[in-house]
């Protein structure tokens, strides 16, 4: 079993605040890019496509804040 610093810390705050788990294991550019493309997502529920973008991009973020 690995730390809680390195898994499930990380993915617990990913889970309520996107990209705070990449920023706690030091992946500040990793952080920046999930916010951008939230962002972006965020815009795009104007036309719908963004509603599935940011749900994609919120489960893979907790995904790999756990993981990486």
């Amino acid at each position: 079993m690995g730390n809680n610093r390195t898994y499930g810390i990380p993915a617990l705050l990913s889970f309520f605040i996107p990209g705070l788990g990449q920023i706690i294991k030091g992946d500040i550019f990793k952080a920046i890019g999930i916010w951008v493309v939230l962002g972006i997502s965020w815009l795009l529920q104007i036309i719908l496509i963004g509603y599935l973008l940011g749900f994609i991009v919120w489960i893979w973020q907790i995904y790999d804040a756990y993981n990486n």
